[in-house]
């Protein structure tokens, strides 16, 4: 048994040991938006740094546990704050929670994000769906030794995000008349902002947002077999396209305040992926 999968199965105990719930949509929160775990039914909820091995979050805002709960009639855990790359954990721990919903029994991973505007046609405060992703930029979360109980040595990523479940957060939106743009998440490192030919090289290779989370998350999602779904909100345009100087400030400031809309989207969506699992 490897390193990594020994510290995912302590962990996985910790959380057994208070709680038996098992989830079917694992959900995570990004900047600005982890409000809505505090909306859900809850049944439990479990810091970080009460799980063993588990990394914990630094970055301001991000409250940093595990809520589980019900989002309508669909069982969720909610992920309250994310760990990144540029925190300076190895991209091990930065994927470890997705893993770790997955063994609790999540079926499908949804992942939102705050991200900048690479597209000229995107403005701050619009949400777009992720249809693909590129991280050419960004390690790859399962380089070094493959964990076998999780799963193959080189999986697919030609349907990363589930076409199906893409139709149902597209057809959601449409029936609460929240518009919602639709295209492809670049992710870089961070925690620096892109630089403008970095957006620029972004967008040539088809990019159409840009960040610092998410991809890892979903290929690792992917290679366990759970089915992954993921909306951005673009809190700003990307370097070089935007007037003034790039400041976590202005992702947290737009995220607020298109949270009521994301919130609905997000409830919404979970209940209508519900009814196909």
């Amino acid at each position: 048994m490897s390193k990594e999968y020994e510290k995912l199965l302590n962990a996985l105990d910790c959380i057994r040991s208070k709680t038996d719930f098992v989830p079917d949509v694992a959900l995570i929160l990004g900047s600005g938006l982890g409000g809505f775990a505090d909306e859900i039914d809850q049944v439990a909820s479990i810091d970080y740094s009460e799980i063993d091995g588990f990394p914990v979050s630094t970055v301001v805002g991000h409250k940093g546990r595990f809520v589980f709960g019900y989002v309508g009639d669909v069982k969720v855990v909610v992920m309250q704050g994310r760990i990144h790359y540029y925190e300076g954990y190895p991209i091990s721990d930065v994927i470890l929670p997705t893993r770790l919903m997955g063994m609790m029994g999540a079926k499908v991973l949804f992942l939102t994000n705050a991200a900048g505007g690479a597209n000229l046609d995107f403005n701050a405060g619009d949400f777009m769906l992720i249809r693909d992703q590129i991280m050419a930029f960004f390690p790859n979360p399962l380089i070094g030794a493959n964990i076998e109980e999780l799963g193959p040595r080189f999986p697919d990523m030609s349907e990363i995000y589930d076409k199906e479940i893409r139709g149902i957060i597209k057809a959601t939106a449409g029936k609460l008349d929240i518009p919602l743009k639709e295209g492809v998440y670049v992710q870089f490192t961070g925690p620096s902002f892109e630089t403008p030919a970095e957006v620029r090289m972004a967008s040539m290779a088809g990019g159409d947002a840009v960040g610092m989370s998410t991809a890892c998350e979903a290929v690792a999602a992917k290679h366990m077999g759970l089915r992954v779904c993921g909306i951005s909100c673009i809190s700003n345009k990307a370097a070089g396209l935007a007037e003034n100087p790039l400041s976590h400030d202005e992702v947290q400031e737009t995220a607020n305040r298109v949270a009521p809309l994301f919130k609905d989207l997000v409830r919404t969506s979970i209940e209508n992926i519900g009814k196909i699992l």
